[in-house]
């Protein structure tokens, strides 16, 4: 869940306005990003989803990368991982049993919770991605422990990533966490560490992600075609990085977004740069089914942001549905139950043998 500072940095407010300026004037006006598509497709809102793509076929088409943060540099590395490490078991009940593991990403060494349901497997399993929480404050497992217990009763293993910089893990670097691409690296060695997993069948895992975790689950599908079978995101940021950056990094961390364009220049000096960081742009590479949840009151993640994500998704040819809840607001309440029983029907079915 992301959870909002209280305000911009009360000593640095003209910085906070400047770069406020800078932005706005580099961005495209709203309407005009929202008639914008993914490279390769069709701008027609009436385009039905294609057949789904071979993942080979779209592993092999890799756009240029122009920068080493970037999308496109995530899909031309060869991640791959070890068994979760169990440290110590925290909760052993009727259902499942809940450990404390590590995990390889990398040179990184990221911490998180692995759930594995009572009986003889291998399970389906499925990839855990947060939102944003500060780091100094959160705690392992933490953002989706409704989903752990819920999935594994279910029967799905279930790795809830921490992120580098969180809980047990290794630090993150600043570039790690504003640009998203050292949480992506996390979420898609994640994967390979589950395929490692005695108790998991390797060819039926999905990833979900809330908030943030649903930006970083859209980068792991883009970046990796294939990775996993199927995706849920629950109350997503945009798939428009300048969004995100504007809504939250500049008003919250303006210190860090001066960094950014410091180092890679603004956006309108650079406008390929922060393309390379949105997942919209790289749409037609995804090759797996996706659902997304989203409330109609949502406070932190605008309703148009999923509504422009779903329509760029189709127009892309993704097999994507778009769930929406009256009246719920980002963190979902009355109707979580409701949204969790179509989750599990939808990863049945897509990750059934």
């Amino acid at each position: 869940m992301i959870r909002r500072a209280a305000g911009p940095h009360p000593a640095k407010p003209a910085l906070a306005l400047v770069l406020v300026l800078v932005l706005a004037a580099a961005c495209t006006d709203d309407a005009e990003k929202a008639r914008r598509t993914p490279a390769g497709t069709t701008p027609s809102a009436s385009v039905p989803p294609s057949p789904r793509t071979d993942p080979s076929a779209a592993a092999e088409r890799l756009p240029p990368a122009t920068s080493p943060y970037s999308l496109p540099a995530l899909m031309a590395e060869e991640f791959s991982s070890e068994r979760p490490r169990r440290i110590r078991t925290v909760v052993e009940n009727e259902a499942y049993t809940e450990h404390e593991v590590r995990y390889r990403s990398g040179d990184v060494r990221v911490s998180g919770v692995l759930l594995v349901p009572r009986g003889t497997g291998p399970f389906p399993a499925v990839v855990l991605n947060h939102g944003y929480i500060e780091p100094s404050s959160y705690v392992s497992g933490q953002g989706l422990s409704r989903e752990q217990e819920h999935l594994a009763r279910a029967g799905f293993v279930v790795l809830h990533t921490d992120y580098r910089g969180h809980a047990g893990s290794d630090p993150a670097s600043d570039l790690d966490r504003e640009t998203r691409l050292g949480y992506t690296r996390d979420a898609i060695n994640a994967v390979h560490a589950l395929r490692k997993e005695p108790s998991v069948d390797p060819d039926r895992i999905a990833m979900l992600g809330r908030s943030m975790g649903g930006g970083v689950t859209m980068n792991a599908l883009v970046a990796q075609p294939g990775l996993v079978k199927a995706a849920v995101v629950y109350a997503s940021v945009s798939s428009d990085y300048l969004e995100n950056l504007r809504r939250w990094t500049l008003p919250e961390r303006p210190e860090s977004a001066q960094r950014l364009f410091r180092r890679f220049g603004t956006p309108r000096d650079r406008p390929r740069f922060y393309e390379g960081l949105s997942a919209r742009t790289y749409f037609d590479r995804i090759t797996v089914p996706v659902l997304a949840h989203h409330g109609t009151l949502d406070e932190s993640c605008p309703l148009p942001w999923a509504r422009t994500t779903q329509r760029l998704m189709a127009e892309a040819g993704v097999d994507s549905t778009l769930r929406l809840y009256p009246g719920e607001h980002h963190a979902f309440g009355p109707q979580w139950l409701d949204s969790m029983r179509l989750t599990v029907r939808f990863l049945r079915r897509e990750l059934s043998a």
